[in-house]
């Protein structure tokens, strides 16, 4: 049975546009999830047991299971584990996933995955006064490095760097670095490690197992005879029933994490502070501000003076790690928000923006033309708002400042630019030509990217692997997308043809047999001689792949529709944008066909596949 170990419900105010986003901090022993409703907004916040899943797919259905009619788009978790490419393997669970297969079978439109403590570094430009207990003296210098360390299931280490446009997180895994002992007894705990392991990290002894270790050690080392206790049992032996060897314990294990912790500091330069998070610290907070943690972190010899001069706090907020990989995400989301121009984006974002940031945002989207030209003193009296918040208000959308802004923002202005040479303006540069045909291009790739049918693409993908021949049916612009997709595909060893002609498409059609895949591309999907091919070859068992718009008698005839919806007059003017688009799904299938291709003999698919991937 599923242990439910705390459940917290708070309302926002402010709901997000395309709905809550999950977030979790997933650890060696605890789940902890919630959904954010609108910034800094959490609720449902639920702690599950890891032991009671096979996996984490199963565990994340649990939590979903209270949530069955609430549509989810965007997630972010934070993961007690390196993170490097798709594929994890948990280092502390036997497990180990694909995000991006965790994203689809969650329907997900994004999965971000982050180091637990790269998210709880995140965190800490976030966190109130009232959330942190400090420890000893010291004051924190402004926009500076800081450290972040935390003992729990194991030791994470993180840090915070400032810059200019807001803060850069350090990707670390601190906490597997050599254990150095400070004294005999310390030398000895080190010697007892050394039975089980050859190589004794930080990890090893400053963790929940690790207090573990040191007790039975100082048993050992005392002659003591005691039975093996687990981490919260030492912990409330010493603070509970004052017991010496547990007291002696924690006091051990103090002293190493400010050893620990000093070390942090003289290496980043930490002089906006160390940060002491994890489960266990804040456990026995009141006892750990006299511990001999503090006098350990300034014990440095020469550099005693210098690590004086650095505050130490221990983060007493819960679930410190949710507010860390919800401003992840949402930075991500600023970057991918889906809009075709940068006054939409500033349309979707304005929700998330604080109340003086969205009168700018608001003067934006009245009066553009106006926040082009005025100066930012103007712009900060029309907003009603002071100048440093029109910066803000650029720096929340992901621009260096004002004159970044305006930049970009007048290349969005341009609006959608149709290529004929009668639209040609005299006073058009080739530099500005070709800066309006670039950036048309590029934001319908991403609004397309942003869109794509991924499900549908795999199954196109594993009807073309096994497909004994493959045609292409095309006509007008479309037939230069069939003939690169017969020169791809061909690589393959498949049969493979492409038809332009529509007398020929019928007699093509009538050739195919089950087994065979059409694949036909109209930008319309309307064409009355490629319809009837298409009905033909699916009255012959042949499979056919669409590359049209979702919405054409196309789409509705074919077996698999990859839908292309970029609206282009192609009557009057050249298709440009349509056309680009169906080449990159041509080139999608390409090397997915290709990933799945045989070894034997298979040079040139393998050399079609690098090629796209390096691009």
């Amino acid at each position: 049975m599923t242990r439910l170990l705390a459940t917290e419900t708070t309302y926002s105010r402010t709901a997000y546009a395309d709905g809550p986003r999950l977030l979790a901090d997933i650890g060696a022993t605890h789940a902890r999830f919630a959904l954010e409703t609108a910034p800094g907004t959490v609720r449902a916040v639920r702690v599950l047991m890891c032991d009671d899943f096979s996996g984490i797919v199963p565990l994340l259905h649990c939590y979903l299971a209270d949530h069955a009619g609430t549509r989810i788009h965007h997630a972010a978790f934070a993961l007690a584990n390196p993170i490097s490419g798709d594929l994890i393997r948990m280092t502390n669970r036997d497990w180990q996933f694909s995000t991006d297969d965790v994203r689809r079978q969650l329907n997900l439109s994004t999965l971000l995955i982050v180091n637990d403590f790269t998210a709880l570094a995140m965190s800490l430009p976030v966190l109130k006064a009232d959330s942190l207990l400090q420890v000893g003296g010291g004051t924190p210098a402004e926009n500076a490095v800081v450290g972040v360390l935390g003992p729990g299931t194991g030791l994470g280490v993180s840090g915070v760097i400032p810059t200019l446009d807001g803060f850069v997180t350090l990707g670390s895994e601190g906490g597997h670095v050599s254990f150095a002992p400070a004294d005999e007894r310390e030398f000895a705990i080190l010697q007892f490690a050394w039975r089980e392991w050859p190589h004794v990290s930080n990890e090893r002894l400053i963790s929940g197992p690790g207090m573990e270790i040191i007790y039975r050690a100082l048993a050992a080392r005392n002659g003591v005879a005691s039975a093996a206790r687990s981490a919260p049992d030492i912990i409330s032996g010493a603070l509970e029933q004052h017991d010496a060897l547990c007291l002696e314990t924690l006091e051990c294990f103090c002293g190493m994490l400010g050893g620990a912790a000093a070390n942090l500091a003289v290496t980043l330069g930490a002089f906006g502070g160390i940060f002491i998070g994890g489960g266990i610290v804040p456990r026995m907070a009141e006892w750990f501000a006299t511990s001999p943690f503090r006098a350990r972190f300034e014990a440095k010899g020469r550099f005693t003076d210098y690590l004086a001069q650095i505050p130490t706090y221990v983060i007493m907020t819960p679930n410190p790690a949710f507010y860390g990989v919800a401003t992840i995400l949402s930075e991500h989301l600023r970057g991918r928000s889906g809009a075709n121009t940068l006054m939409e984006r500033v349309q979707h974002l304005q929700h998330e923006l604080s109340p003086a940031e969205q009168r700018v945002a608001a003067l934006v989207i009245e009066h553009p033309r106006k926040v082009l030209h005025e100066p930012i003193a103007e712009i900060a009296r029309l907003a009603d708002v002071s100048q440093p918040t029109v910066i803000r208000f650029c720096r929340s959308l992901g621009f260096l400042g004002l004159a970044d802004f305006k930049l970009k923002f007048a290349n969005s202005l341009t609006g959608t630019i149709p290529v004929r040479h009668s639209q040609v303006r005299v006073s058009d540069s080739t530099h500005d030509l070709s800066a309006k045909v670039i950036d048309n291009t590029v934001s319908a790739i991403l609004k397309f990217r942003d869109q794509l049918d991924v499900v549908s693409i795999e199954r196109a993908i594993a009807l073309l692997r096994k497909a004994s021949r493959v045609e292409f049916y095309a006509m007008g612009n479309a037939r230069v997308v069939a003939l690169d997709g017969q020169h791809k595909f061909f690589r393959f060893r498949i049969p493979t043809s492409a038809y332009g002609d529509s007398h020929l498409f019928k007699l093509a059609a009538d050739l195919l047999k089950p087994g065979d895949v059409v694949i036909a591309i109209s930008t319309s999907g309307e064409l009355p001689d490629l319809l009837t091919a298409v009905d033909t070859a699916r009255a012959a068992g042949a499979d056919v792949i669409a590359i049209t718009s979702s919405k054409s008698a196309l789409a509705k005839k074919a077996s698999i529709c990859l839908a292309v919806d970029h609206s282009e007059d192609s009557t009057t003017f050249l298709s440009m944008i349509s056309r680009i688009l169906q080449l990159l799904l041509i080139d999608i299938m390409s090397v997915g066909i290709s990933l799945g291709a045989p070894d034997e003999g298979e040079l040139e698919p393998a050399r079609l596949m690098i090629s796209h991937l390096d691009v």
